[in-house]
């Protein structure tokens, strides 16, 4: 848009959200530790014990509903980066490709319907639009499903296990 004209260099950095850039910045150090740490690994051999003998699809599932719920109260680009490593780390256990379970993670992370507190935006429509917390679960947790669903079809076939 700068180099179009649309906007001028410091238009463009002032709409640049600075808290969101340090927040992920933060958190990858984070997630550089979980792996340095074993924690990435920790959680991995967890989820393929738990889930690991009814396949990959299932634990696929299981790190959506991971990844989903992390999100409803961490901000969204923190938990990609916190459990995109626990992904990696699964895939290797499992012996599959990376890139289901590393997608799987991104669009799980962004998945965040069933609290207010999960995005600012949702945050702010709460009190104008007179919502409760209630509210947000019982739209919330139908439109988590269907996007589960459809991550369960549709990424084994752009990225097979």
């Amino acid at each position: 848009m700068v180099l179009s004209g649309c906007l001028t260099m410091d238009e463009a950095y002032r709409a640049i959200e600075w808290k969101a850039v340090f927040l992920i910045a933060g958190m990858i150090p984070l997630g550089i530790a979980m792996e340095k740490t074993g924690a990435a690994s920790f959680i991995a051999t967890w989820m393929v014990d738990l889930l690991g003998a009814y396949g990959p699809a299932i634990v696929m599932a299981g790190l959506f509903i991971l990844t989903s719920l992390a999100s409803q109260v961490m901000p969204n680009p923190a938990v990609a980066v916190l459990l995109v490593p626990v992904a990696l780390n699964t895939a290797a256990d499992l012996g599959v490709s990376p890139y289901p379970l590393a997608m799987t993670v991104a669009v799980a992370a962004s998945a965040a319907f069933m609290s207010p507190v999960s995005h600012p935006a949702t945050l702010l429509v709460m009190g104008p639009g007179g919502y409760r917390f209630s509210d947000y679960v019982k739209v919330g947790l139908p439109l988590t499903l269907v996007v589960l669903l459809v991550v369960m079809l549709v990424m084994p076939f752009f990225w097979p296990f």
